[in-house]
Formats: C-alpha cells, structure tokens, sequence
C-alpha cells in the first residue's frame, strides 16, 4: 500500500473500541493490538511528535506496510478478539509470556456422591471446584498430603470405590471412613467436603470457627474420638497459618502483581493473598521484551488468566497490576466472565476488579510484590552467572572446544537381559531440559548385552542429529556423556564415527573403586585418546552438573524399563494377532472367558460375538494355525 493510500486509512478509522492488525510487506500480521478508541489508538503509532517511548515504534513503523481493523461494540469483546487473534497469528511484536509449564491444580468434585482430591494439570468445565494454581509440583504433593492425613475423604478412584469389596489401608489408620464398603454418614462426610473446600480456598478464619464449634459438640455429646478429628485438624490449619504472611486486613482474594524491568529482561512476580495472607508466589522471567509496562500487563492478564493458563482455574477478587491496560475496563468484564466461568459449584463468584493503586493498602501489597519480582531477577541473574562459571571450569577440565551449554547422557537399563531400555537427557544451561529427553525401546540387543545396547541407542540418536541438523528438538549437543569407563566411551565414539560425527564431543562419566580393593567409590571422566580419567572431586560444581545429568540418565532409563516390562507382564497373546483391535479382544474375553477358550471355540461361537466377523476370524485362524501344525509335527515324531 502506497504512502497516500496508508494516510487516507489512518484518517477514515473509527473511534470504536476493536482491534487492530499491522501487517508487513508480504502480508503477514506482525502485530495485534486492542483500543477503546482505535481512531486514537493506531494513528499514535504514526504521528511525529508522539510521545509513545516504546522501543519497537521506530521498528514497526518501518515494516508496516498495511493495517486491518475490526470494530467491536465494547471494550470487552475487543479483549476476547485480541486474545484470540494473537494465538492466531503469533505475532512477532507481541510479548509471549506464557511458558510451556503446564502447573497443577487440585481438583475437589463436589457433585460426587462421595467426593475426593486430586491432582489435575489442566482444569476442565466440568463443575468441580478447581484450587490453585500451585508454582511446583512439590508444593502441591504437600498440600495434597496434608488434606489427606487430617480430612477423611476417600483416595481411590472411582472404579477402585466400586470394585473394592474389603477397605484399605487408609481406613485402618483412621483416614478414610470407607465409603467403598461400610455404611457411611453422608452429612458427616459432606462437613469434610465442606472443610477442605475451605481449608484449600484460604478461609481459614470461618474454618476454624465450624471446626472449633464441631469439636464443642461432639465432646459434649460424649464423642471423643470425632473430637479428636476436629481437634487434629484445627492444629493443622493453625500450623499453615503460622507459615502465612499476613500482609492486610481483608477478606479479599487478591493477585498482585509485581513487575521489575532491566534493559530487554524483565521479571514479573505474582503474589498470591488470600483473606489478607500470602500463600503463595510465583515468578515469570522473560528475554527480549520491548513492549511498554501497560502491554506487559495485558499480555500477563490475557496469558495468565486465559484458557490455559496457570490462573485460570481460579480468579481472585482483584487483581492488583503496576499499571492499567488499554481498555482496562473490558479487560475487567473479561476477567469477571471468565472467573464466573472456572468458579461453577464454588460458594462465592462475584466480580473480579482491576487496580493500579498510587496509595494505601493495596499500594503497599504492589510495592511488596515489586520487591519480590526484583529480588527474584537478582537471584536468577546470580545463579546464570555462577552457571556460566560452572560450564567455563568443565570447558577448561575437559579441554572442550565450546561451553557445554547443551549436553546430554545416555544410559542403560534392562531387567536379567529382558525389558532392555536406553535413555538419552539433555540439560540445558545446567537445568533439565525434558522436552527433549528420549527413550529407546533396544530391538536388536536382546540378552543384555551392554554395549550393543548402547550402540543401537546411540545409532538412533545420532542419525536424526545428523539428518536433521537444524530441527532443535534433536540437535546435536555440545558434550554428550555416556555412564560408564572406556569400553563404553569406545562404544559411542564408534556410533558417532560410523556416521560421520567426528566432531561431536563425546567423554564417559564412570563411578570406580578409589584402589583396586579400596571400598570408596570415586567419580572420573575418560577422554578420546586419553588412557588416564580425570579425577573429580567428591564437592566440585562440575562434577555435580555431570553427576546430576548421569543420575537423570539412569532414572529415566529405570522409568523406561519398568513401563516395558508393565506392559509386557499385561499383554495378552490376543495382542499379537493382526487385524484383532482392542474392542475387539475385549469383547471376545467378555464372552469366552480366556484366551485359551476363544483357542478352542468354534467359528460359530467366535462370530456369535458382538462385533467380531469373518474377517477377524479368518485372523485368529492363521495366527493360531501355524503353532498347531508344529505342535503335531512334534508329537508325531
């Protein structure tokens, strides 16, 4: 679009709340934005003497070559579109905050006639009432365990509820009162419910007063055992307390969120209040970010609380953010629409309302949740700086000819020869990059044999590093490890050369005898060409960046095995007959009985089945009949 043409469609936009779309020479959308006003909005971009400060402008005007509008009829729907758009397009201009972590939440189904916690990764609509989002699977674990051992709700699944027909463990340390088997008070067990909802949603003044009042009853109707319960779990939700900051006087949920900028880095912490308390506090690092503080935010509201997202399944009373949006007050709706949306079968959904405080108490909460993101951005920079200098001192032992920034190791596993299993983990920068860890079912070394194990895996591996040189799901490392001495190391520098890879760097991490008949164990690293290891000391940072990728090898590949081997123990001979599917072998089972039988039935038994035909009776014949020939053969001999 020619210059004129450009200022003719600047002129004729609308005032209208919408959203926008800037577009670059071959027509690909390179930025997505939302406006109350898009006549004051887009033309901003353009004007000479604007006072926009954001350091892509200059960028953006020199690419854009075209823009698209799209008018909606409030603040609000222009959110929803841009939301939507931006995961459309992808744009390159807009901030990406969201990362690939999926966080746990715990999931309580209030509309189960016997209703248990768990454990979900991505919330659903399904009216169970959704907690969290909890930063690390660990703080979640706890938090799982703790309503376990002080609130009596079952643990079992539900088909576990309906097949059991004698009571678990749970019920014989007092922790479960067995509803899968025993007559149960359903009002009883509807006050546990009603407890952990509230214990879980941060109202622990109105649950220490139900449990304080509870207790006074049961103990003064002579039930000292049910006491006791109560008496248990008001130690707990007092010791939880005592953990939690209380940082204001509210009854409020709130998220607040901090925002700390340096350069193209910043930090966003958010911190979590529940009834004037902190519980929880999560941070987001984040590279290259050009945009302004204000688009910041909106990104961090759209990803955050959008579908998803880490906060999605539960959406506070206010959201406290540095600065406010464009079309702050269409984001609000939205943020109300989608908090009435996760919060369906939860006692309390209200409207969730947007603040950027300039004083008082919710001030002081965004100043505390500022300060979190800036001390969270010096301690991951300190912890880069002694990684970097960690790699620097295994580049300098090993005498590598680049910083191990990406290394991987590999391992294997098998049970008496059978199972036989290779794993291959990859760190990045030092931390585990499980994206890109693999697992190799060995098709070829079968009664294990170490080595040729190893030389299939690494076959594997290396041939789609080479094949695919620029796919960064399997390039290359910088330093590949194999667990073990020379013969190992042998083994991969064999794999590697036989397909070309003479640069791939490759050494063997070994754990041996200090002295031929010493009992202390001691780590070394052999080296191509070398005949003596390195020897590492017990505490050296680079042997426990090492050590750590060599134990990650060897529990993935562990992991592995058991899985084969799981799967192996459960398969059915049905399982290896082609042209039989799963639905199929099941019903065949339901109406036989076993495997054997089917062996022995008639055509006119097999076919009489639901949904088996002659084509999967022809299947079983042919399977079968070669075993059956060779067995007479046999005997006739």
């Amino acid at each position: 679009m020619n210059p004129v043409e450009f200022e003719k469609k600047l002129r004729s936009l609308p005032a209208s709340p919408g959203c926008y779309l800037f577009r670059d020479g071959q027509q690909r959308v390179i930025y997505v934005g939302k406006a109350k006003s898009l006549r004051a909005r887009v033309r901003s971009y353009f004007q000479d003497g604007s006072s926009d400060t954001r350091a892509f402008i200059p960028l953006l005007r020199k690419n854009v070559v075209d823009l698209e509008t799209l008018v909606t009829r409030t603040e609000k729907e222009a959110a929803i579109l841009e939301n939507s758009l931006i995961k459309e397009h992808q744009p390159r201009y807009n901030v990406k905050l969201r990362d690939d972590k999926e966080y746990l939440s715990l999931k309580l189904n209030t509309e189960h006639a016997w209703p248990r916690l768990s454990l979900v990764r991505r919330p659903s609509g399904d009216g169970a009432a959704y907690f969290g989002p909890y930063h690390s699977a660990t703080a979640a674990r706890r938090t799982l365990q703790l309503v376990e051992k002080h609130f009596q709700l079952r643990t079992c699944s539900d088909r576990e509820l309906v097949q059991r027909r004698r009571p678990c463990l749970q019920y014989q340390i007092k922790r479960c009162p067995a509803p899968c088997v025993y007559e149960v008070d359903r009002d009883l067990y509807a006050t546990q419910v009603r407890a952990v909802g509230l214990f879980l949603d941060g109202r622990h003044d109105e649950l220490t007063r139900e449990l304080r009042e509870r207790m006074a009853s049961a103990s003064s109707g002579l039930e000292y055992e049910v006491a006791g319960i109560y008496r248990d779990q008001l130690l707990a939700v007092e010791s939880i307390r005592q953990k939690q900051r209380v940082v204001s006087l509210t009854d409020k949920n709130q998220d607040v969120l901090g925002l700390f900028r340096q350069a193209d880095l910043a930090e966003l912490s958010v911190m979590i209040v529940r009834a004037g308390r902190v519980v929880d506090v999560m941070s987001f690092s984040n590279k290259r970010v050009e945009v302004p503080d204000d688009e910041l935010v909106a990104a961090f509201l759209r990803e955050h609380y959008g579908e998803g997202g880490a906060g999605e399944a539960y959406i506070p009373d206010e959201v406290l953010v540095p600065v406010l949006p464009e079309g702050a007050q269409g984001v609000e709706e939205w943020l109300t629409e989608r908090r009435q949306l996760a919060a369906q079968g939860r006692a309390r959904a209200g409207r969730c309302q947007l603040f950027a405080p300039a004083r008082g108490a919710r001030k002081q909460l965004l100043d505390l949740a500022t300060e979190n993101a800036r001390h969270a951005f010096q301690e991951k920079q300190r912890a880069e700086e002694d990684m970097d200098q960690r790699l620097l001192r295994i580049q300098e032992r090993l005498r590598l000819p680049t910083l191990p920034r990406r290394v991987e190791c590999c391992d294997i596993s098998h049970l008496g020869g059978k199972d036989t299993v290779g794993s291959v983990v990859a760190f990045k920068d030092g931390a585990p990059d499980k994206k890109r860890y693999k697992l190799y079912k060995v098709r070829t070394a079968l009664d294990g044999d170490d080595y040729a194990a190893m030389y299939e895996v690494l076959s594997r591996r290396f041939k789609r590093g080479a094949e695919t040189p620029d796919d960064d799901s399997w390039q290359l490392p910088d330093l590949f490890v194999v667990d073990g001495g020379p013969g190992q190391l042998s083994v991969a520098l064999a794999a590697a050369q036989d397909l070309g890879l003479h640069d791939l760097t490759v050494v063997g991490l070994a754990k041996e005898r200090e002295k031929p008949l010493a009992e202390k164990l001691v780590d070394r690293i052999y080296l191509p060409g070398q005949k003596n290891p390195i020897p590492l000391k017990p505490n050296s940072p680079e042997l426990f960046l090492l050590a750590h990728a060599r134990d990650e090898a060897h529990r993935f590949a562990n992991h592995g095995r058991q899985r084969v081997g799981r799967r192996r123990r459960m398969a059915s001979e049905l399982d290896a007959v082609p042209g039989v599917g799963p639905k199929t072998r099941v019903a065949l089972l339901n109406a036989l009985g076993s495997v054997e039988k089917i062996r022995q039935a008639s055509d006119q038994e097999i076919l009489a089945v639901p949904g088996v035909g002659r084509r999967q009776l022809d299947a079983l014949r042919s399977f079968w009949r070669p075993a059956t020939e060779g067995e007479g053969s046999l005997d006739d001999n």
